[in-house]
């Protein structure tokens, strides 16, 4: 009944991790385009699944997991140590927000 020989499994893991990651980290994500958020994931979807039909299951999850260590380094040492901005709660507000582009004033008319 269950098999994971197929690419299904590819999509179901990748669409966890993305389902978990807008969950638990989606409000760093409130300005970001819908549209850029779709791409992101449609993109690494796409590339995970070709990775596994084209050069096999351990190369796409190795680059996967390999994934990790980016968001590591951006998180516990370039925001805090370079830009004074907390990597796992995006405090000062301010700070995040100037460094992700962002305007700050969330509440203005449009």
């Amino acid at each position: 009944m269950w098999n994971t020989e197929s690419l299904w499994f590819e999509v179901a893991l990748v669409s966890g991790i993305f389902a978990v990651g807008n969950i638990l980290m989606g409000h760093f994500e409130e300005q970001t385009p819908k549209l850029r958020r779709v791409g992101k994931y449609l993109l690494t979807l796409l590339l995970i699944g070709s990775l596994s039909a084209y050069a096999g299951r351990d190369v796409a999850l190795i680059v996967l997991g390999l994934t990790l260590f980016p968001i590591l380094y951006v998180h516990g040492y370039y925001l805090p140590r370079k830009k004074g901005i907390n990597g796992w709660t995006g405090e000062p507000k301010s700070r995040y927000y100037d460094f992700r582009g962002w305007d700050k004033n969330v509440f203005k008319e449009r």
